[in-house]
This record gives C-alpha cells, sequence and structure tokens, in this order.
C-alpha cells in the first residue's frame, strides 16, 4: 500500500492547482482535523477530500472493482476506508465544517458536467455556506441550497 500516496495525488494536485489559479486559498492535510482533509479553506469552514473511486470502495462506478484475490482482506479495508470516511465527515460536521467530497470519476470521467462547471460549482459551495455534499462522475452536480441574507446585500 504503501507505493500509493494517500497525498498529493494527480487528480489532488490537479484540482488544487485550478482552485489556485481562480483565486482560492487553501491549507493542506490539517492533521488536527479528523480525516486529515485534503483541503481546508478556514475562512469558509470547509473542507475538502479528493477520494479515488477504487480505493473508498465508490459504490456503482466503474473505477471501482473488488479484488479477486484475497477478497476477505480486500473487502475488510474498504469496509474500514468508508467508515472511517463516515465518522471524519460526522465529526467535521459536529464541529461546524461543511464537507465536499470530490470522486475520482468526477474529475477524470465526468458524465454530465465540464470540469470548469465543476470549479465553478466548488467555488459556489465554498461562498454560498451550502451544506456538505459529494460529487460524483455519472451524475449531474448538486442543487445548491444557500441561506442569502437580503439585509446585507448592497443595492448596486
Amino acid at each position: 500500500m504503501t507505493l500509493y500516496p494517500s497525498k498529493d495525488t494527480k487528480l489532488e494536485l490537479y484540482l488544487r492547482r485550478h482552485l489556485f489559479a481562480r483565486g482560492m486559498r487553501y491549507r493542506l492535510h490539517d492533521r488536527r482535523l479528523k480525516g486529515t482533509p485534503d483541503l481546508v479553506f478556514p475562512k469558509h469552514q470547509a473542507v475538502i477530500f479528493v477520494h479515488g473511486c477504487f480505493w473508498h470502495a465508490h459504490a456503482g462506478c466503474s473505477g471501482f472493482r473488488l479484488p479477486k484475490s484475497n477478497r476477505k482482506f480486500w473487502v475488510a479495508k474498504f469496509r474500514r476506508n468508508r467508515e472511517r470516511d463516515r465518522r471524519a465527515c460526522i465529526w467535521l460536521e459536529e464541529h461546524g465544517w461543511r464537507v465536499l467530497t470530490v470522486w475520482e470519476c468526477a474529475l477524470r470521467r465526468p458524465v454530465c458536467f465540464t470540469f470548469d462547471e465543476l470549479l465553478d460549482f466548488v467555488l459556489c459551495w465554498l461562498a454560498g455556506g451550502c451544506h456538505s455534499c459529494e460529487i460524483r462522475g455519472g451524475e449531474p452536480l448538486p442543487s445548491l441550497v444557500m441561506d442569502i441574507d437580503l439585509r446585507q446585500c448592497r443595492k448596486l
């Protein structure tokens, strides 16, 4: 397993590079937070996880197939990984953080949106204070429900 990096993966670097180019500033792999999120946006009280479809057992995704050899080991490993991810999200939300999970298939093979649309979604999600959600490659981008305080809006 040590041959496969858990941080600074190609997909994570790709997303980071484009978010940085659009003016977003973040912290990386903050170990003080449960699950060590890939990107931490303290200003927005939000974190982003970039999950590989294989290692995090993305159900219903073509990027995940259960290995045929040593099945017991892999089933137990994937179960532990998913449980660890679930506990980390619950802890983060209980402590006031919003969680966005971006799946590998959403970056490699999106079906219903372009990469620019995904970046726009992430920026709106961060700025809008929206609920926690996931971005999957085979589904449309989630709907954003934002609380807008009209008293704080300025007239143009």
